[in-house]
């Protein structure tokens, strides 16, 4: 089947951002912004994917909303589709239900583990069954996958989104943008509002709702055909002046929130401290935050402080001093022409600098997006705060700023437009009230909804250890405390409350989301929430349900029970197989290796043929390693020849370095490396190559916007870095493929093969961490990490991770990966300077197996087929056709499902050349890709002291061809 993505041209997609923003977190204003199209097609789609009904439901109590979405989406094409929505949160707002149509009744997804629900929707996608996966991203961006959308039929989504909504000016505020469902064929919105004191009103241009009221509240429905919206839709609940307090039960658990109004603050503004530092990101994403407006911020806080100084920190892919500067009154320019010639280039490395005890004050100035580098972010002394500015809106992870900044006793500014900057600095300056001291009788684990009481209202959830518990509440307001006392007892057994408490809980962990995996994986899946380690799966057949070991939705619990129960014995005696058909095949190897194969020319078949006629049997002819070798391949293409031919391959191979020499034993072999040098023919190349070197970084700043989501772009252009002696620009170029796409496993993955290449070990150790987390699914995700460990001098972690890795049980079409690892796992025992503990490996699978000659071949596209050919001095090609050559050489399993690796190797190499050439037969990916990233690892005296190595990273843009990436050449 063919995929066509949906993408949005924006940061909104499917806009389910009500933009009502958590209180004292976000400080928003509407912006008469057109909104993109709910649903925009990019493929070989004749005719776009249509919404053609939404159905909008709207629930609230008290400042409490849920909202549910039933959409239709209907495919006009001759072909099937996949759907991807791709969608940003608002702060405040979490994705409490997901379901998808099937047999004709939606069926309501369960959370799974991340990584199990990516790996499980695209196992049974390749089956042709129905799954729906929705997964957090980055951040607050979210992406729902639907497959199939039938050709000329539809499927029908139900999403269901919860949220606290902000108070504003004494009643509760939600923004519907129903202009991005504009364009339904049919169109139905109901409100049912309880819990408020009076009818709600309605801003905007959406139109008059009419409420009645009942015993239950008030209520509007309103439907339209051919539904076409000029603008958004704000409702407003009127909010009560008394304290109130809600309770729920989950799994036996009961859970309360309090929700206290608290009159805005009528104190000052406070004075700034005199000693400020600036964390300034200035990484590549931050191209898209509001300068401007945060110029214009900075300058009402300079104001504020009259006279002070300011260490400056620019944040990238690496920290860079940005230098001192004396505020006086009020006057920072000094300071903003350094800000404003900040060039924003590389990936987010937040975490990059060192609290300075003389500092009371930091202001980070981020879009909150961490994707580069290990450092967990620094701790604040006690006297000093952090305050996080952020503009960015909707592509920005302001969970993360607003957990780093509530933590170090600041809070979070984050505005849009010029309309909300008043209402920025008065966050940013003001003296509002803030929890100093949380504790509770008869109720635990409390958590604030954030520790910065804003907007009016302070929100607090716990769980109940009695029928009836106190909380007791100290804030601080302008140097002054207060107590507050709040009563609270079980009584509803919904599960709002307890969602509200774990999504509280989680926004606690998310300024170090990579620390606290474990844990917001835990309330993830144990309430149904969202997060950045559980998603939301829904699988057709009840089978798979068993087969994956999910927990299924409870219409289905008693069919997989009874599946459960049969397979069960047949699960253990798999595992019990697995070591055994493991140890097996690496016998098989063990024999090959020791298998003394001969090194003079073959014997043609025409020779064996003029013997046979000569003697009585066939058998008394005698071909020296075994049966007779099909005829040899024809040579390969000569170097200059292939190059030219190269000329279809558009990017990033490092350039020849010197030939390496080494010794494969003291009196015998010597082999030397040579790759093949590549010289992108692009416009933007040869003008960087003829560039002075340090002209290529200012000329590469000028020609990225036109080729800014190219990977081959920024690979090409680390490579003339390198070149030319800039490592640092190099790396900081490289390190912008952190930043071309949120959550994509196969980005990172060429991101760390080249941090590999370039000998940045301990770059690729925590680019290559993210691929395990984001793809545990696929053993290449274990094995790569391994490879940087060994680099990066951890070879007791890397042999525990090849060793998980041969052992998995994987994917079928990843036979064979087993055989790689292991002989990797023994090489680096074999050769550590320090005895590694070996006692978890079974005895029958330790055995190093030196070689003269290895290549491994490995690739960053999904069901894509690569083949390795290696061409000896016979003429003779090793490849998928021809697996063992009449001299040894040996190729492993053909991946043709994507990454591989496939691996050649030869025991002993008679003197001559060797080609080793990369072949590309295409992708059976249902997404439109701009081709295929391959890393080819060329090893000589490999599983030996002497081992040298050299790796290559390219880019083939076509389909069905061939590149020469390198030759060995033995004496």
């Amino acid at each position: 089947m063919r995929r066509i993505t949906l993408l949005p041209t924006a940061a909104c997609l499917l806009a389910l951002t009500f933009a009502s923003l958590a209180p004292a977190q976000q400080v928003t204003a509407d912006a008469a912004q057109v909104p993109p199209r709910l649903l925009q097609v990019t493929g070989a789609a004749d005719v776009p994917v249509s919404l053609h009904s939404a159905d909008v439901a709207i629930e609230t109590h008290g400042g409490f909303a849920t909202t549910t979405l039933e959409l239709e989406l209907r495919n006009p094409n001759n072909r099937v589709l996949e759907g991807t929505l791709q969608f940003p949160l608002g702060n405040g707002q979490q994705v409490a239900g997901f379901a998808l149509d099937i047999g004709g009744v939606l069926r309501d997804a369960v959370p799974v583990p991340k990584a199990r629900g990516r790996q499980v929707f695209e196992s049974v996608e390749r089956r042709g069954v129905d799954p729906g996966l929705l997964e957090q991203t980055a951040g607050n961006q979210f992406r729902l996958r639907i497959y199939p959308i039938p050709a000329h039929g539809s499927r029908r989504v139900r999403l269901v989104i919860e949220e606290a909504m902000p108070r504003d000016a004494g009643a509760w505020r939600m923004a519907l943008p129903v202009q991005l469902l504009s364009g339904a064929d049919a169109f139905s919105l109901r409100v049912n509002a309880a819990g408020t004191a009076g009818a709600p009103s309605v801003e905007g241009n959406f139109g008059a709702l009419a409420f009645a009221q009942d015993a239950q509240g008030y209520r509007a429905v309103v439907r339209r055909t051919a539904f076409r919206a000029q603008g958004g839709l704000v409702l407003r609940f009127p909010a009560s002046s008394r304290p109130m307090t809600y309770s729920g039960e989950h799994s036996g658990e009961h859970y309360v929130m309090a929700e206290v109004p608290i009159p805005q603050s009528a104190a000052p503004d406070r004075r700034p401290p005199s000693s400020v530092g600036v964390l300034w990101d200035a990484s590549a994403s931050a191209r898209t935050r509001d300068r401007d407006g945060e110029f214009a911020l900075l300058d009402r806080y300079f104001k504020a402080m009259g006279n002070g100084r300011v260490r400056l920190r620019l944040l990238r892919d690496v920290g860079e001093n940005g230098g001192e500067f004396d505020i006086r009154n009020g006057d920072w320019t000094a300071l903003r022409h350094a800000l404003e010639g900040a060039v924003n280039d590389g990936a987010s490395n937040l975490s990059d600098w060192v609290p300075d005890p003389a500092i009371a004050e930091y202001l980070l100035v981020s879009d909150g997006l961490q994707n580069y580098g290990g450092k967990m972010f620094p701790v604040l002394a006690a006297h000093q705060r952090l305050y996080a500015i952020n503009s960015a809106g909707a592509a920005s992870d302001g969970s993360r700023l607003a957990a780093l900044a509530d933590a170090r006793g600041g809070r979070l500014i984050a505005w849009q437009g010029r309309a909300a900057l008043a209402a920025a600095a008065h966050a940013l300056l003001g003296q509002g009230a803030r929890i100093v001291e949380l504790h509770g009788d008869g109720v635990v684990d409390l958590q604030a909804e954030t520790r910065q009481v804003d907007a009016g209202v302070l929100r607090i959830a716990g769980r109940l250890t009695e029928p009836a518990g106190v909380i007791r509440v100290t804030l601080e307001e302008a140097g002054h405390r207060r107590a507050i006392r709040l009563d609270v007892a079980a009584a509803s057994t919904g599960d709002t409350v307890p969602r509200q408490w774990a999504r509280w809980q989680i926004a606690a962990y998310a300024g170090e989301p990579e620390r606290h995996r474990a844990a917001i994986a835990r309330l993830g899946q144990q309430f149904s929430v969202v997060t950045s380690g559980t998603s939301l799966l829904v699988l057709e057949d009840v089978a798979d349900y068993v087969r994956y070991d999910i927990a299924p939705p409870a219409e289905l619990r008693d069919a997989v029970a009874r599946l459960q129960a049969e397979q069960r014995q047949q699960r253990e005696a798999s595992r019990s197989e697995r070591l055994d058909q493991v140890a097996e095949a690496f016998a098989e190897r063990l024999a090959w290796w020791k298998t003394a194969f001969p090194k003079d020319a073959p014997i043609t078949r025409k020779a064996v043929r003029a013997s046979a006629v000569n003697s009585t049997t066939l058998e008394s002819v005698s071909v020296a390693g075994g049966a007779i070798p099909p005829p040899p391949a024809p040579a390969a293409a000569e170097p200059a020849a292939r190059a030219a031919a190269s000329g279809r391959a558009d990017a990033a191979a490092a350039p020849a370095a010197a030939d390496q020499l080494a010794t494969m034993a003291p009196d015998e072999t010597v082999a030397t490396i040579r790759l093949q040098a590549w010289a992108p023919d692009s416009p933007y190349a040869k003008r960087l190559r003829a560039a002075p070197a340090g002209q290529i970084y200012a000329d590469y700043l000028d020609e990225r916007d036109s080729h800014a989501n190219s990977t081959a772009f920024y690979l090409d252009v680390a490579d003339l870095l390198l070149q030319k002696g800039r490592n640092a620009e190099a790396m900081r170029v490289l390190s912008n493929l952190a930043e071309l796409e949120l959550d994509n496993r196969h980005v990172l993955r060429v991101l760390g093969y080249r941090l590999m290449q370039a000998k940045q070990w301990m770059a690729a150790v925590q680019v290559f961490r993210q691929v395990l987390a984001m793809a545990e699914e696929e053993p290449q995700s274990g094995r790569d990490l391994a490879l940087a460990l060994a680099a990066s001098g951890q070879r007791q972690q890397a042999i525990e991770q090849l060793h998980d890795v041969a052992l998995g049980d994987w994917d079928r079409r990843f036979n064979g990966i087993a055989a790689i690892a292991l002989n990797e796992m023994n090489a680096i025992i074999a050769t550590s300077p320090k005895p590694l503990e070996t006692g978890f490996i079974d005895r029958r699978l330790l055995q190093n197996m030196p070689l003269d000659l290895r290549v491994a071949l490995a690739w960053d596209s999904d069901n894509s087929d690569m083949d390795l050919w290696v061409t000896d001095p016979n003429g003779e090609k090793c490849y998928y056709a021809n697996k063992r050559t009449y001299q040894g050489g040996l190729i492993s399993n053909d991946f043709t499902g994507g990454y591989g690796p496939e691996e050649f190797v030869l025991r002993k190499a008679k003197p001559g050349l060797y080609r080793v050439e990369a072949h590309y037969y295409g992708d059976r990916q249902q997404v439109v890709t701009s081709g295929t990233t391959l890393t080819l690892s060329l090893s000589t005296g490999w599983g030996t002291p002497r081992q040298q190595d050299q790796t290559v990273t390219l880019r083939l843009s076509g389909k069905d061809e061939s590149v020469l990436v390198g030759e060995f050449e033995v004496k």
